[in-house]
């Protein structure tokens, strides 16, 4: 029984059963953690990085639009 506070639902024996039966990495492309969550691994965090990028620049365009 793991101690941790969270369990992946994907995760059977170290696997993980949604991407195609491979070893466990949360964050790594195609997990559902993926592009949702600040990792430590930085490599995990571009997705991440790139959709706060487009929010950041839509807000912008928006916030411009509205002070037309």
């Amino acid at each position: 029984m793991p101690s941790a506070g969270w369990g992946c639902p994907h995760e059977v024996n170290g696997r993980c059963s949604k991407i195609n039966d491979l070893p466990c990495d949360p964050g790594m492309k195609g997990c559902q953690l993926f592009g949702r969550y600040v990792f430590f691994d930085d490599s995990k965090n571009a997705r991440l990085r790139e959709k706060q990028a487009r929010e950041h620049q839509q807000n912008t365009v928006k916030q411009e639009k509205s002070e037309e």
